[in-house]
């Protein structure tokens, strides 16, 4: 059928015909029983761009969305502020359809925002390097094991029990690839094995409480193994980052900086590691450098992976950095400065330790663990997180994770700087009535 998206003209058509070898389309298509050609689709009738946009309007308003909702759900990805200048910048025709920069000459803009990506991470975290970004923060965690176990050329894997499980079954997975065996080693475990290439820590940890970081420093460093910390980048507003303390990489997902939930995606994987590591890195470098007539240049400085390089060579087979996401974050981090986000983090801080002080109040509630937290932390709830969960929901409040399948009626509640004291109140008042 004629289609006015196909520009090819009927002596077009005729030549290509020509070429492959074939008289005709019915000859060209003749292997396929004709009752599956040009079938007749059960289509609605077409809409006009204003009966489009208002049925698009009505599906989105089936969608719980957090303009209507208080939302005490983390795990993973999180509802920050973002600042207007955020969209104003992203949104630019500039950006928003700027593709991998393989030309120098044509995308400084983009470069140049790479690097002060790379630069600002490496501030954030204290490390020496930082690449353009991976697709999230589980990939990064998997791209970190290979690297520890391309550079002390050993094939095991130790991942602490209180990491994500999710960032877990991702190493996993990458792990199998390349005959790595991965074992998960408990918090209160005196010692690791020997041939292990790194161990992986969370800080603070899936369950919101931190760990004691000098003591599996010193764990790893027993045993000549890298030390792989995945953080709250929030969070490094107001705690020690993970270079002050001896981390070999650091990983992260970036979603809370400058990004929304959106559903879960897309985020961007936040990869640092110390300079000596550099040509092991994955992903793509970029680097500041001047031109023929000495004015500041920006260049992509090291890409190992293997669109670039011979397979064999390449350390990985990431095909993108997630740009825009990554200027988001950069422009975010860019737009609140040091004090800004120290003072998102003590927002998240005092606001979660109020609410669980509350919490932990309620008669059937308790906190499950006692360490110090950030923004997370899990409580035992007098029944199932599901049932309150769903009273919750009634009410215009999205709940916690149910942990029940690890702990028993446990239920992980995230609070940020989003939450009001109002919802956190009326958050109290509903689980009261348990």
């Amino acid at each position: 059928m004629p289609s006015p998206y196909l520009p090819n003209t009927d002596a077009e058509r005729m030549a290509m015909l020509r070429e492959i070898g074939v008289g005709s389309i019915e000859q060209l298509f003749q292997d396929i029983p004709r009752e599956f050609r040009n079938v007749h689709f059960k289509l609605p009738p077409s809409l006009s761009e204003l009966e489009l946009k208002e049925e698009l309007r009505q599906l989105s308003n089936r969608n719980t969305n957090l303009d209507d909702y208080a939302c005490f759900l983390g795990a993973g990805y999180y509802r920050h502020f973002i600042p207007s200048v955020v969209g104003h910048i992203t949104s630019r025709g500039e950006f928003y359809t700027a593709y991998t920069p393989y030309q120098a000459e044509v995308s400084q803009g983009t470069l140049q925002t790479i690097y002060e990506f790379q630069s600002l991470i490496c501030q954030l975290t204290g490390m020496e390097v930082s690449n353009a970004g991976m697709y999230d923060g589980s990939t990064a965690a998997a791209e970190a094991a290979l690297l520890a176990c391309r550079v002390t050329k050993r094939d095991k894997v130790a991942v602490l029990s209180t990491v994500h499980p999710e960032y877990y079954e991702v190493v996993e997975t990458y792990a199998k690839g390349h005959s790595i065996s991965l074992k998960k080693v408990e918090t209160n475990s005196n010692s690791l094995s020997s041939n292990c290439a790194c161990l992986i820590v969370e800080q603070p940890n899936f369950f919101g409480y931190f760990e004691d970081m000098k003591a599996y420093i010193q764990k790893a460093r027993d045993i000549g193994a890298l030390l792989i910390v995945i953080v709250d980048l929030i969070s490094l507003g107001m705690f020690k980052p993970p270079g002050d303390y001896g981390a070999d990489i650091v990983v992260a997902e970036g979603q809370a900086l400058g990004n929304p939930i959106s559903f879960g995606g897309p985020g961007v994987g936040i990869f640092a590691c110390r300079k000596e590591y550099v040509r092991q890195m994955p992903g793509r470098i970029v680097g500041k450098t001047v031109d023929a007539d000495g004015q500041t240049g920006y260049v992509m400085t090291l890409v190992t992976r293997e669109q670039h390089i011979r397979r064999e060579r390449a350390t990985s087979n990431i095909c993108t950095s997630e740009a825009l996401v990554a200027l988001a974050a950069t422009v975010y981090l860019a737009t609140l400065g040091k004090t800004g986000l120290r003072q998102v983090a003590e927002l998240c801080y005092h606001k979660a330790h109020y609410a669980a002080d509350a919490i932990s109040k309620l008669k059937g509630y308790s906190l499950v663990f006692q360490q110090p937290f950030f923004k997370e932390f899990v409580v035992r709830c007098p029944t199932t997180p599901h049932h309150v969960n769903k009273a919750l929901f009634k009410e215009g409040i999205i709940g916690g994770l149910d942990l029940s399948h690890v702990l028993d009626n446990g239920m992980l509640l995230c609070v940020t700087e989003m939450n009001t004291k109002q919802e956190i109140d009326r958050l109290v008042e509903i689980l009261g009535t348990f």
